[in-house]
């Protein structure tokens, strides 16, 4: 899949820069930073529950970016993260933040086995996805059966929306439901996004402090600016309530 200049800024080029800010501000900076636009840490340790993940699970992460979920929940709950990203910036930075096993390739061609893992989550993948049956069938194989699978999905409240971020194709619930359920992946548990608290004071403090790093040295930069750009874009959609973000718990039949 051909990946739009605005999506490979903001998911290839940004991750290597805000490894390196990481680098300057401190390492209780990076998983933060590497969560951002992946949920919230109250949504993602709900997720987790949900999903009954702990000590010893194996998960894989597909479309992982730059891992911060992952590594938080392998801090706090023992889980052994498999990272999996088609971006190769975001796989080095990935690395570099927090040495977990790291591997470049699509969502639609996983370098796995089938049922080689206890667990699997992707968190704001499928709505960059035109084509999402490939990459829940992927899902769904690697996983065996009756293991959990995550997804924070951002979906469109109405049929058309007045602007797209380029590189994005929401699915509305209905569609997403469908998706899941031809996938062999029924959903058993669902929340909103809305439903959970921003992240706390010293969290965001953090992230604050590595985006102006990055800005500081990448500001003029083209690609900053149109990763920003993009950002800014579903921004207004969420602002707006026309793309809302949920938060799904399948298991695998």
């Amino acid at each position: 899949m051909t990946v739009p200049e605005p999506m490979a800024d903001e998911f290839d080029t940004m991750p290597l820069w805000t490894a390196d800010a990481v680098a300057e501000v401190g390492p209780d900076a990076a998983v933060p930073a590497a969560c951002r636009g992946s949920g919230t840490p109250a949504a993602l340790r709900w997720l987790a529950g949900g999903m009954g993940l702990g000590e010893g699970i194996r998960l894989l992460d597909s479309g992982a970016g730059v891992g911060g979920p992952s590594e938080l929940v392998a801090r706090e709950l023992g889980v052994s993260p498999v990272l999996v990203d088609p971006m190769v910036g975001a796989c080095r930075a990935a690395g570099r933040l927090f040495g977990r096993p790291v591997a470049a390739a699509a969502g639609e061609r996983l370098p796995f086995g089938a049922d080689c893992f206890d667990a699997a989550w992707s968190l704001g993948v499928l709505c960059t996805v035109p084509d999402k049956p490939p990459v829940l069938a992927e899902l769904r194989r690697v996983v065996r059966r009756d293991s959990p699978v995550g997804f924070l999905v951002f979906v469109r409240a109405r049929r058309t929306l007045p602007q797209r971020p380029e590189g994005n194709h929401f699915p509305d619930l209905e569609e997403l439901t469908v998706l899941l359920d031809g996938a062999g992946l029924p959903i058993v548990d669902r929340a909103p996004l809305a439903d959970f608290p921003e992240p706390p004071g010293p969290w965001q403090h953090l992230v604050d402090r590595v985006e102006a790093v990055v800005e500081r040295d990448h500001g003029r930069d083209e690609r900053f600016r149109s990763a920003q750009q993009q950002q800014e874009s579903i921004g207004r959609l969420l602002a707006d309530g026309l793309v809302t973000g949920h938060l799904v718990v399948c298991r695998a039949d």
